[in-house]
């Protein structure tokens, strides 16, 4: 499965009302760490289980007022939302088995 391309329209229902856990990638087309990345999110995708999680990605530029209630302060930032809550967040430019250590915690 691919990630999920999140907005502002489809954020809550996407994310805060899943009933599984949700990664989110913090991104923006500019930032570099967030091009290296973006093909391992992809990859990380369509490997893990979407029943068990779901992947998304956020481009800050279009997602402003849901990068600021996040307190998103720096890009790459990957949060994982169980419940609609936030219960961990990694930043930075992250090796593949980092992020899918990130994921297995909480999936």
């Amino acid at each position: 499965m691919a990630e999920i391309i999140l907005s502002e329209e489809n954020f809550d229902a996407e994310v805060l009302k899943s009933p599984i856990p949700v990664l989110v990638d913090f991104w923006a087309p500019w930032c570099g760490p967030c091009q290296m990345v973006g093909p391992i999110i992809q990859q990380l995708a369509e490997e893990m289980d979407s029943a068990k999680i779901k992947i998304a990605k956020i481009n800050v530029d279009e997602g402003q007022a849901i990068a600021g209630k996040c307190e998103v302060l720096s890009i790459p930032t990957f949060i994982i939302f169980k419940e609609g809550k936030e219960v961990e967040r990694l930043t930075g430019s992250l090796q593949k088995e980092q992020l899918q250590e990130f994921i297995q915690k909480h999936s």
